[in-house]
């Protein structure tokens, strides 16, 4: 049993493996649990499909692919942002057309590479065993900014996330501020790609913030919750992936999925057994 636990780390593609999965964890839990809180999941989808582009080019070119996803994304964001300004298109609409655009745009620049076939297939679906030591560094480096930023924008990030037109009436910059969550989740789900890849990505973003809702009413809860929940399933789905020889971003995100599930069922206060005891105890004839 012990060697189920130690054997993985004997390898050194294993450790990178480890640590960036981890680190990727954490900070979709922290970033995602804003995103959840404000009801921004779409968002995250289309920022997933837009970094994309960016990844292909740098590919294409040899280049950072963690800048080129980033650069990406950031363009994106700002012209979802400006074009939304436009009352006649709703955001939703708007999002739709952008994310389209960008990963049709990433799929052929990704064509016209050499080793075509694989190279897509890794950016979909994540190659977290490929990691090399320069893209640790670059995740750590990444995941240090992106918590310390959201630190120091906690409080007007929550302010937005609760009520929009209090936090326009006490003067918050609304639109820089969005444009710094689009930034940030953009950065998130860059870092994660090469764990669980672009399909998968969204549900390292968005499913360990669902669990954490789920257990909790408290705001500093969940951002401590959401990522232990994301850490934990990466540690797990990897674990399982050495194991039976399976993908890993697949079981990573079942991990994920499985944690909710569970959190949906059995949740204290918000569980689907809880909401039944609530409901039988109200039917319940009151004592004489």
């Amino acid at each position: 049993m012990i060697e189920f636990f130690t054997e993985p780390w004997q390898h050194v593609f294993m450790q990178r493996a480890f640590l960036v999965v981890l680190m990727s964890g954490v900070v979709c839990g922290v970033i995602g649990s804003h995103v959840a809180l404000r009801g921004m999941a779409f968002i995250g989808d289309a920022v997933a499909h837009a970094v994309f582009p960016g990844i292909a080019i740098a590919f294409a070119l040899q280049t950072s692919l963690v800048v080129g996803g980033i650069v990406a994304g950031l363009v994106t964001a700002l012209a979802i942002a400006v074009v939304s300004q436009n009352r006649r298109l709703k955001e939703d609409t708007v999002i739709g057309v952008f994310f389209a655009a960008a990963f049709g745009l990433g799929i052929v620049v990704m064509s016209t590479a050499p080793g075509y076939g694989g190279s897509l297939e890794s950016f979909l679906f994540g190659s977290v065993l490929g990691i090399g030591s320069a893209d640790v560094i670059t995740v750590a480096i990444a995941g240090a900014v992106l918590l310390l930023t959201t630190g120091v924008l906690h409080k007007e990030f929550v302010t937005i996330g609760l009520d929009r037109e209090t936090a326009r009436a006490v003067g918050l910059p609304i639109f820089w501020l969005d444009m710094a969550m689009y930034a940030m989740v953009t950065i998130a789900i860059v870092i994660s790609i090469q764990a669980v890849g672009n399909i998968l990505v969204l549900a390292l973003l968005i499913t360990p913030a669902a669990c954490a809702r789920l257990l909790t009413d408290r705001i500093g809860r969940m951002m401590l919750i959401a990522p232990a929940i994301g850490a934990l399933s990466g540690l797990t789905g990897l674990y399982l992936s050495y194991a039976f020889n399976l993908a890993a971003g697949g079981l990573i995100v079942l991990t994920a999925t499985a944690v909710f599930v569970a959190c949906w069922v059995f949740a204290p206060r918000h569980g689907l057994l809880s909401h039944r005891r609530k409901i039988a105890t109200a039917a319940l004839p009151a004592r004489p």
